[in-house]
């Protein structure tokens, strides 16, 4: 095997091919631990051992995904790159892989593989394309992908830019799992997804999402066969999202959507293969069963959200609820046997009828949940305006990790620039299972925090967030951040109401463009956000974490709050309650670490390269008014830390003295 150290080294091999260069001591050390997990027990044919796992926090600026590529070619296995983002997945396949082959000087087998929908299904093309109905609108777009079909060797979805997000195309023609024939389907030896598992069967380096990884165990478990080939080792990168993607996989779940969905697919059908006397039987039952699934959505009471199941017998009965289960569950049935009585008219007969059986299993067995015994799982139903789902749930994912995961595999890294809160590795080790010889490294980001950033809390007195007048003090003291920061901000909110009081106030007192989530798509937003130097972008949720933007456009991190979650999801609800049972402290040992590692990725948006430099204000006292606000704060990169508006006008006063904006 190579010398790491040669690789990672000043004047080594990774220095010949990356202009401008800095050895980082966290890099190497970071390569060195994967090494030592992935050559461990390589001649060994037995995995009856529980996988070495390796635990590695490497924040901003380490260089992690090299650390672990590099180390994953050298170790001559199969091993599975998991990201949590299609954006990590492309750059890995498209930039990181080819730089490690021109330093290893080595041609790496390796292959993407995402979720089917990314992919085109060539026989719902077929279908699709031959349907005398096709509409006007959709006709130029159909003559564009047919010249795409010719030159694509992937079907990927993502080699169509021109193809708008919002269209109603993609979903008719795409690959849905719930809607592929298998090997009954007609364009099985063309089928992109069968080639690309061709291939992936010749590949050393196989890179999915985590959603494909978890659908894969979840078929594994359940017996139906698998999607990816046999692997050696595993790498998830970004691995702060396994538990939540875990528990996705691991869950059961009916849905008004998903019925419905069946129920279109089966009138398509339809009008492609039966007789008119047949599409008439087969539409009067779908018509049927669209009524029932209108009158059982409500049944659930009328507010919007989410709520446990055992909830709903304050305004039902229970009597009454098994009436309206059983009458929906018998017209699921009755259009099995429909779906059956019309194998003979085409390909996809059976296929539908599967696909009713498996809804109708789940339906009824969530919905007679007060028949399970044990507390493994929560149930649980969410009411939207326009649907309803109903949830099975497991409080915990930890012991299917260790049966489906760390007993299948031989070696395991997980790594994230957030995996520790104050410092220790509990949260992460209890939620995801990790036995007690796995081992953990933590390397700090190389960025000077100390010089190039400045940490901002208000002044004791300011509105704690519980305080009425809380968002309009907040409001008041963003419009001077921004005055001095000359925009240039990013503002994270924990609620849309607090996003909206925000832009609302802030459109009305600065001239800085005010950019505002759900306004547009969110690369629109980001892209306008860039090239509009002084502009303000205020956000939730998902801008939390993934963006990435170097340059002075990003001069100012706000946060209105500490993000903790409001403890009304039943899932939520379930494991605190769990954590109660078994005698420890919900508070500081579930709900603080996740509050932890949510802050530290929407801190970790300001310093993106090493001539980053700018602000971070966290509008929240509970920082220095609360006992945990330390474990916060000791959990947060060394910035110095201030609660003065001089202090934040003062170090722009100097960045501008200085032409020391963040670089471009």
């Amino acid at each position: 095997m190579m010398n790491l150290e040669n690789i990672f080294k000043p004047g080594g091999g990774l220095s010949s091919c990356v202009e401008h260069f800095e050895a980082r001591e966290g890099q190497l050390e970071m390569a060195k631990a994967v090494a030592s997990v992935l050559f461990a027990g390589k001649d060994s044919e037995c995995l009856e051992a529980a996988a070495k796992v390796l635990v590695v926090e490497a924040e901003t600026g380490i260089g992690k995904t090299l650390a672990y590529l590099i180390p994953a070619v050298l170790s001559g296995k199969r091993v599975v790159v998991s990201t949590a983002t299609l954006n990590l997945q492309d750059q890995i396949l498209n930039k990181d892989i080819p730089l490690v082959a021109r330093i290893l000087d080595q041609d790496i087998p390796a292959i993407c593989l995402k979720g089917r929908q990314n992919y085109l299904c060539l026989y719902r093309w077929y279908q699709y394309r031959s349907n005398p109905q096709l509409s006007l609108y959709d006709e130029p777009w159909a003559e564009k992908i047919d010249i795409w079909l010719q030159r694509t060797s992937t079907g990927d979805r993502a080699e169509l830019d021109w193809l708008s997000d919002k269209s109603g195309l993609w979903p008719k023609i795409s690959c849905r799992s719930n809607q592929c024939l298998g090997g009954d389907c007609p364009e099985s030896a063309e089928c992109y997804i069968n080639v690309l598992r061709r291939q992936a069967g010749n590949s050393r380096l196989i890179i999915v999402n985590h959603h494909l990884f978890f659908s894969d165990l979840a078929l594994k478990k359940g017996g139906f066969g698998e999607l990816l080939p046999r692997y050696e080792a595993v790498v998830f990168d970004e691995a702060h999202h396994l538990e939540n993607v875990a528990t996705v996989f691991f869950s059961k779940s009916f849905s008004q959507y998903q019925l419905l969905d069946l129920l279109a697919d089966i009138e398509r059908q339809a009008e492609s293969d039966l007789s008119l006397e047949m599409k008439d039987g087969v539409l009067s039952q779908l018509s049927g069963l669209q009524q029932r699934i209108e009158i059982f959505a409500h049944i659930l009471p009328g507010k919007i959200g989410r709520f446990h199941l055992d909830s709903l017998f304050d305004e039902v009965s229970r009597e009454v609820w098994s009436e309206e289960v059983e009458l929906l569950s018998t017209g699921i049935k009755r259009l099995i046997e429909k779906l059956l009585g019309c194998e003979a008219y085409g390909e996809g007969w059976g296929h539908l009828a599967k696909r009713a059986k498996e809804l109708n299993d789940n339906f009824r067995d969530i919905a007679y949940f007060f028949d399970h015994n044990g507390h493994d799982y929560v149930y649980w139903y969410e009411k939207r305006e326009r649907a309803i789902t109903i949830s099975a749930t497991p409080v915990s994912v930890a012991g299917e990790l260790q049966e489906c995961l760390y007993g299948a595999v031989a070696s395991c890294v997980m790594t994230s620039a957030t995996l520790s809160s104050g410092g220790s590795f509990n949260y992460i080790k209890e939620r995801l299972g990790l036995a007690d010889n796995a081992e953990y490294f933590q390397f700090r980001s190389p960025f000077d925090y100390r010089q190039r950033t400045l940490l901002y809390v208000p002044e004791a007195g300011f509105p704690d967030p519980s305080a009425e007048g809380f968002l309009k003090s907040v409001s008041g003291r963003v419009e001077e951040i921004l005055k001095l920061s000359e925009g240039r901000a990013l503002i994270l909110c924990t609620s849309f109401k607090g996003m909206d009081f925000l832009a609302a106030y802030l459109a009305g007192v600065v001239d800085y463009p005010i950019l505002v989530q759900g306004t547009a798509s969110r690369n629109s937003l980001l892209q306008s956000f860039r090239e509009e130097t002084h502009s303000v972008l205020l956000a939730v949720a998902s801008f939390w974490e993934g963006v990435d933007v170097v340059g002075e456009a990003l001069s100012c991190v706000i946060i209105d709050k500490l993000p903790f979650e409001v403890p009304s999801d039943p899932v939520i609800q379930a494991r605190i309650a769990d954590i109660k049972e078994q005698g420890g402290n919900p508070f500081f040992a579930f709900q603080v670490p996740r509050a932890i590692l949510a802050l530290r990725q929407g801190v970790g948006r300001l310093m993106r390269s090493a001539t980053d430099r700018g602000v971070i204000a966290i509008m929240d006292t509970r920082l220095f008014s609360k006992g945990y606000g330390r474990t916060f704060l000791g959990s947060l990169p060394a910035s110095p830390v201030t609660r003065k508006m001089s202090d934040i006008e003062q170090f722009y006063r100097k960045a501008n003295a200085t032409g020391e904006h963040k670089e471009i």
